[in-house]
């Protein structure tokens, strides 16, 4: 697409400059002899005048779709850097930025590739072609071209610093108002409910006459290159009259070659100065590539293995040996030895900021610990480190489902068959019966496929919890982590959810909670404390010590553990 897309620019360019010569020399010679033009002359002109408009065309058509070509490859790349880097490095990038590199810097990159990657270099073949006719019709016309060409290019490269930082100027206040956008729209409920609004309204005028002043200072700086281009073209135009008539004066060149030789070299300065504002408009355009490059290395949490090793079969158990992680500070945990058995439930408890939600993306595998191993244990065979099995093979192995699951905006069954898309409707309606999406799909407009609205926001939090479940088992995973996932439930709910999960000796459940009436359904209770494992054991044995689960049980609101489990001293029953 590259070569033919130089090739249409290359005959554009040479057929212009080619009809340009040729309609000079014909009218230089019509004038002199008082005879029209040739047959031979006419029909010259008329090919060159078909070939300019057949490849103008054929070279836009071919630049813009080699453009939009590369822009759609840029942005997949841009989700790929994102999506490697999830949840790690994400999370720390508003998602109105990452959209709006994937979107508006993208976008801004359409010029370089539909205006300069073919035109610049079919310009210098054009300048080096018509520069040596020039220099065999009239050799002392050359210098004049050539300093003019040089102080053309000449300005891009003064300008690069000035163009590079106003370009960057304009991407970030971009990048900030589309961010402050996102962040609006999303919050509008509570921007109404508390009176936010026409605060929120000023920040993003404030945001907005931002970008206005850093476009505006790029038009500034525009139109005083525009000046300093045309000053060397000016300045060309006129050494070339005055070194074409001290040329015909001496008789160097004949009276039909004056208008020849000045028209020649003017046609070889046009994609001269095209290609220095070229030159100076992909300077601008460094900040939005420099802002997609870096999305696009993304650099990945949890790296791919150079060898995938298979999962084993039949049911997976878990075990962290010697586990150490930190977000870039203190550990979050620091040498935590747990065994999850193939088949149980484990609950794991502990004080916000324990580690409980790090051990959850560690068996998921959205980061890999900084020391210690974390693995698959089959009832029988060798276990198997996380790094060393393929991304999608562990996908349809483990699932994790957190306490906010957010969904899609589409219908209800197109959410469900996020994980399982190949799942036909009668195991669609059975696991929506079960987990009692069934009853949610009532009140829909639709049904099943009625429409859940943006991030669910139609549903409450826990009929969301209820469909990110049952997206999730629909899945049928050998290890379900379940992240506060029913902390939106009621305690009806939550029984008739326990139920469901219940699927002896099968599926490994790791329940990270703080409901008493959630900790008591497990096989196996592991205790964080201070990035460490601090007791395990039943849910009884431990309730009855007075140890690390007792101090996180105090912590629970009386009212919310008497609901979930009888009263206090009852529990766990």
């Amino acid at each position: 697409m590259m070569a033919r897309t130089f090739l249409a620019a290359l005959l554009g360019q040479a057929s212009l400059v080619a009809l340009l010569t040729v309609a000079a020399w014909a009218v230089g010679a019509a004038v002199l002899t008082a005879t029209p033009p040739s047959a031979g002359v006419v029909v010259t002109l008329i090919v060159l005048v078909l070939v300019r408009g057949l490849t103008t065309w054929w070279e836009m058509d071919l630049s813009h779709d080699l453009a939009y070509r590369v822009l759609a490859e840029l942005r997949v790349r841009v989700f790929d850097g994102a999506a490697r880097g999830a949840p790690a490095r994400t999370g720390r990038r508003h998602s109105g930025d990452l959209a709006g590199t994937a979107l508006g810097d993208v976008e801004a990159l359409e010029f370089f590739y539909a205006h300069t990657t073919a035109r610049i270099p079919a310009g210098a073949v054009v300048l080096a072609a018509g520069g040596a006719v020039l220099a065999v019709v009239e050799p002392w016309l050359l210098p004049v071209v050539l300093t003019a060409t040089a102080a053309l290019l000449l300005v891009p490269v003064l300008e690069r610093r000035a163009r590079a930082a106003r370009g960057a100027r304009t991407r970030r206040a971009v990048a900030r108002l589309s961010a402050e956008t996102v962040d609006t729209v999303d919050g509008l409920p509570e921007l109404l409910a508390f009176g936010g609004l026409e605060e929120r309204r000023r920040g993003l005028a404030r945001r907005g006459r931002e970008v206005g002043a850093a476009q505006r200072a790029e038009a500034s700086l525009d139109a005083g290159t525009a000046v300093a281009r045309d000053l060397p073209v000016i300045l060309g135009v006129v050494g070339v009259v005055v070194v074409a008539a001290a040329s015909a004066a001496d008789g160097r060149l004949s009276g039909a070659m004056v208008p020849t030789a000045l028209v020649l070299a003017l046609g070889i300065l046009g994609p001269v100065a095209e290609t220095a504002e070229s030159l100076g408009r992909a300077i601008g355009l460094r900040g939005a590539a420099a802002r997609v490059g870096e999305a696009i290395r993304t650099p990945a949490g949890a790296p791919p293995p150079t060898v995938p090793v298979p999962v084993p079969p039949g049911p997976l158990g878990v075990r962290f040996r010697g586990v150490r992680f930190d977000y870039g500070g203190p550990p979050v945990l620091d040498g935590v030895d747990l065994d999850i058995p193939a088949g149980g439930t484990v609950a794991l408890v502990g004080a916000s900021g324990a580690g409980k939600s790090t051990c959850a993306h560690l068996i998921a595998r959205f980061w890999d610990p900084s020391g210690g191993t974390v693995e698959l244990v089959p009832r029988d065979g060798e276990a198997v480190d996380l790094r060393d099995v393929a991304d999608p093979d562990l996908r349809r192995a483990v699932a994790v489902v957190g306490q906010d699951t957010p969904l899609f905006h589409g219908g209800l069954t197109e959410n469900l068959r996020l994980a399982a898309p190949e799942a036909d409707a009668g195991r669609v309606a059975e696991v929506a019966r079960r987990c009692g999406v069934d009853r949610i799909a009532a009140d829909l407009p639709g049904g099943l496929d009625g429409a859940v609205g943006e991030r669910g926001g139609t549903l409450s939090g826990g009929q969301r919890a209820r469909i990110a479940l049952a997206r999730a088992l629909l899945a049928d995973p050998r290890v379900l982590v379940l992240d506060e996932t029913t902390a939106a439930l009621d305690t009806a709910g939550e029984e008739a959810l326990a139920d469901v999960l219940a699927a002896p000796g099968t599926r490994t459940t790791v329940l990270i909670a703080h409901r008493p009436s959630t900790i008591r359904r497990a096989d196996l209770v592991v205790v964080l404390e201070n990035g460490r494992v601090a007791e395990v054991g039943s849910p009884g044995e431990l309730a009855a010590r007075d140890g690390a689960l007792r101090r996180v049980l105090d912590r629970v609101p009386s009212g919310e553990a008497a609901g979930a489990a009888g009263t206090p001293g009852e529990w766990p029953g």
